[in-house]
């Protein structure tokens, strides 16, 4: 008790423990030997006094201590509590955890790979383990009286977000809730929420970091403080602002628009700040006392390229007793791997790293891989990681560095700059509790950085958390199985989604009338003296549209002409590839024709068009798409392909890359584009509608007058204002009630399937009810529809597959081999009934882009999956699948938990619900088979 209390302030404190004395809380405090923070303890007597409660805290703030509390209660009371956790890894890292607090006996785990003790008082689960058990009204809910939603901040995921609502709405009143946030800008609207649909709900927001946080910038041999502190004010570090004036300035002199003078070249290289290599920078922490560190990267192969640098570089962070440990730990942990296997999955190069004190964090990797990485680290045996942004999510893996190499990253459409929330989640994992007096988060030179926007990120802690809730097909099937239509409205009206939107409107109302204001400026300004201007510049836009819209239907035309035209190679044709990555002189091997009429290699998918397999001047052997030909290709010349060629032996590659050169200069063909095309007459100068347009707009008076491109560029800017108010006054007249609305045009499709008739689910509508995904109602429609019946086990998983895989991008879409057979005839059905349901989703207005409809299935997974459940071994199919070891395993376990699926929900009697168990057992062997808890 602090000295510096008055008499009457230790008198209240003491009473105040002495009443806790009473309570849960005393014996769960000495169970850390630590003091708990203002904000754990708060939070712990909320949640003892009935409250559920929301605790928002910076990462590494110890909030999983209210959750591990609410374990306490429960356990104390004698019922139940279920922990669940965003990601299967941290549902594993956390089952440990409370095992070792709590004994084996007293808790579970269930991820859908693992079920471990799953009726104990203290289940871990995934999220979506606990939504699928209330839709089931599993046995298991029964005496829960607790319910940890840790990471609860990601119910604003676009993809699985809607999974942490669906818990929230539907678990029982009398379940208390402890939901788990990162600091969020918008904790109390949330919280607001929750008080609405949960009930008394305390929130606890702490802004304080346990551990401080230093902010640097490495630029050139210095490490600079971001900030700096003057008379108790922080301003951004001149010496920063300065250099990055230097470098961004232009040197002087008057040829300044000509080449540049040595002069000036000298002064630029003197300018541009020096940026160290990541080997260097390593170095330059460990000698500043600064490891262990994690450098976000975000790229996985910039991420394994990092390591290989500082193995090149002879970096050794480990000392000899720390390497043996390392390699005792390592082999241990991956003991259950075949020796055949290691070599493919890069063991021995992982090793090395590992021994040294380095290595690689990334989704691509294996499980295992992850997991060592996640342990030795934790341990102070790895000290440098290189990691993609995936290792924030969650896991515990505190470092005393973070360091940020770019501030900008590829968010799937674009580059795109990081935002302060993704900036605040990052450099959270810098200072480790217990261990650092203070945390360091260091971000790398790059050339045009602006320290100012820097400090805006590192300053701003604006992380809102948006709903991302729409009812799915398979939730409506199940809302209406257990309450009805007009109930399940009511419920999906108290959703997050309806409550921010409802609360939005004021906002969008305020941005219509700034709108309102700016229009009538633009209004004033485009005026003409000569006459009406808008009525012109409606002219000029519509003649544009039907421009844009000939161009367009143009360049169909063209592609079809070009897929016509890939349909005439035959091996041996010597073509120009007129564009991408390998456009030039090119030998077909094999023109990627369908089945009948294909000349070997390799299997056709028959909605991509002809892939030509072809042999580049340059020895490289690819499949091309129809976007390398964006024009129609034509045979300059044959040759013979001789039967010995080997397109994996680059000899082979070699000789026959030779002799194509040599057969093209006889011939003539220097490498340049064939101009043999003749020039199209364009579609426009032959469209009455086009010539009508032209003919008025010459004849509006306001075409004579001499500002007409001036009154066009506002009257331009007036038309995208008025359509963008437009939009947002429509989005007010739809704000009320939208998620009810969607779900009417959801049950109104199900219903014209079948699925649902009035209050009554019907037996696909029960079947649709156990099918779990983005593919829901297309897996239900191939189960009605037999499209799977009588497929060998090995085929069947080649089908699943199609419902979960899908690529990262388009870059990364796998080569279109299927295998033969009954599932290359199925997975042709799968696409046919999608088309089918695609357009019903058009017809009932069920939108993708509102993230209800169903995507199209991706075949790219389905040959690789073959191929591995008919036993294939695993060198072979990643070789061909040109796929991470980490990814393989990571798809094949959504095809199993798929699998697993369509085994519940087949009918009886068939096929299907015997082959798709087989197909699992099948599956589960070697890397995907490893077991992933410790």
């Amino acid at each position: 008790m602090s000295e510096d209390m008055s008499p009457a302030e230790r008198y209240a404190a003491a009473r105040l423990r002495a009443a806790e004395d009473a309570t849960a809380l005393a014996p769960f405090r000495e169970m850390y030997d630590f003091e708990l923070d203002p904000f754990q303890l708060d939070a712990c007597r909320a949640l003892e006094a009935g409250k559920g409660v929301l605790v928002a805290a910076p990462t590494g703030s110890g909030k999983t201590i209210v959750g591990e509390f609410a374990v306490h209660l429960a356990l104390t009371q004698g019922r139940k509590c279920f922990y669940t956790t965003p990601i299967k890894a941290l549902s594993n890292q956390k089952f440990s955890d409370l095992a070792r607090r709590y004994g084996a006996d007293r808790v579970g785990l269930l991820t859908g790979d693992n079920s471990i003790n799953a009726e104990a008082p203290v289940v871990v689960m995934t999220t979506e383990v606990l939504r699928n058990m209330l839709y089931a009204g599993s046995q298991t809910l029964r005496g829960l009286g607790y319910v940890v939603m840790d990471e609860v901040h990601y119910l604003s995921d676009r993809f699985r977000g809607a999974v942490w609502e669906e818990v929230i709405i539907h678990l029982p009143d009398s379940v208390t809730l402890v939901s788990l946030s990162a600091t969020v800008s918008n904790a109390e609207e949330f919280g607001d929420w929750l008080d609405t649909v949960r009930g008394d709900t305390e929130v606890i927001v702490s802004e304080h970091r346990p551990v401080p946080l230093w902010q640097h910038v490495l630029a050139g041999r210095r490490m600079y403080d971001l900030f700096e502190e003057k008379s108790g004010k922080r301003t951004v570090n001149p010496d920063l602002v300065r250099m990055a004036r230097m470098e961004n300035s232009r040197p002087n002199g008057r040829d300044r628009r000509g080449p540049k003078r040595e002069a000036d070249r000298e002064r630029e290289r003197r300018r541009r700040i020096w940026v160290p290599s990541r080997p260097e920078v390593i170095d330059r922490l460990d000698a500043a006392g600064l490891l262990p560190a994690i450098t976000f990267i975000f790229s996985r192969a910039g991420c394994e390229a990092a390591v290989q640098q500082c193995l090149v570089a002879g970096l050794r962070l480990n000392d000899a007793a720390a390497q043996a440990t390392v390699r005792g730990i390592v082999e241990e942990r991956t003991a259950s791997i075949p020796d055949q296997d290691l070599h493919v999955l890069g063991y021995f190069e992982w090793l090395e790293g590992l021994q040294r004190g380095i290595a690689a964090h990334h989704a691509g990797m294996l499980p295992t891989f992850k997991e060592v990485v996640e342990e030795l680290f934790v341990k102070g045996l790895v000290k440098a990681v290189f990691a993609t942004e995936t290792l924030a999510l969650g896991i515990n893996m505190p470092a005393r560095s973070v360091v940020l190499e770019k501030l900008v990253k590829w968010n799937g459409e674009q580059h795109a700059d990081i935002t302060p929330g993704e900036y605040t989640q990052l450099t959270g994992r810098a200072g480790r509790r217990g261990i650092d007096v203070e945390g360091h988060a260091v971000v790398l030179w790059q050339r045009g950085m602006d320290p100012e926007g820097l400090a805006g990120l590192a300053g701003t802690r604006t992380y809102p958390l948006r709903s991302s809730f729409k009812p799915s097909y398979n939730m409506a099937v199940n809302l209406v199985e257990q309450f009805g239509r007009h109930r399940s409205r009511e419920l999906l009206e108290t959703s997050f989604a309806q409550f921010q939107a409802d609360r939005s409107v004021v906002g969008i109302s305020r941005q219509v009338q700034k709108n309102e204001e700016g229009l009538e400026g633009y209004e004033a300004a485009m005026t003409c003296h000569l006459g009406d201007f808008a009525e012109y510049g409606r002219l000029r836009r519509e003649l544009k549209d039907r421009e844009t819209e000939l161009a367009k239907q143009g360049a169909v035309q063209r592609r079809a002409q070009a897929a016509a035209a890939l349909e005439k190679l035959r091996p041996g044709d010597i073509i120009h590839v007129p564009t991408g990555k390998y456009a030039g002189l090119a030998l077909v091997l094999d023109p990627g024709l369908p089945a009948g009429r294909s000349h070997g290699h390799r299997p056709f998918d028959h909605h991509d068009g002809p892939r030509p397999l072809v042999l580049t001047v340059g020895r490289q052997v690819k499949r091309l798409a129809g976007m390398d030909f964006p024009v129609p290709v034509e045979a300059l010349d044959r040759m013979r392909v001789p039967r010995s060629f080997n397109a994996r032996s680059p000899q082979s590659r070699r000789d026959l890359a030779s002799a194509l050169r040599t057969r093209a200069t006889a011939a003539g063909h220097d490498g340049t584009p064939p101009h043999r095309r003749r020039k199209q007459r364009s579609a426009a100068t032959e469209d009455e509608e086009i010539l009508r347009l032209r003919a008025a707009i010459r004849q509006h008076p306001c075409h004579g007058c001499d500002d007409r491109e001036h009154h066009a560029r506002w009257a331009e800017r007036y038309h995208r204002l008025r359509r963008d108010t437009r939009q947002l006054e429509r989005r007010i007249e739809g704000r009320t009630n939208t998620i009810a609305r969607t779900f009417d045009r959801v049950y109104a499709l199900l219903a014209d399937l079948r699925y649902l008739d009035g209050d009554t689910v019907t037996a696909d509508g029960r079947r649709l009810a156990r099918l779990y995904g983005e593919l829901d109602l297309l897996a239900a429609e191939c189960l009605r529809e037999n499209v799977w019946e009588g497929l060998s086990p090995s085929h069947l998983a080649a089908c699943a597959s199609a419902l979960v895989y899908e690529a990262r991008s388009p870059d990364d879409a796998l080569p279109p081999a299927l295998p033969g057979g009954g599932a290359k005839a199925a997975l042709g059905e799968m696409v046919r009934i999608w088309g089918r349901l695609d357009a019903l989703e058009e017809r009932h207005g069920v939108s993708q882009t509102e993230g209800v409809g169903q995507r199209e299935p991706d075949l790219g997974f389905a040959w690789p999956v073959y191929r591995w459940a008919e036993g294939d071994g695993l060198d072979a199919v990643l070789r061909e699948a040109e796929m991470p070891a980490g990814d393989f395993v990571r798809w094949c376990k959504q095809v199993i938990d798929v699998l697993g699926q369509l085994a519940a929900a087949a009918p009886e009697g068939g096929t299907v619900r015997r082959n798709a168990r087989r197909a699992v057992d099948s599956m589960l062997r070697g890397v995907v088979a490893y077991s992933s808890v410790g």
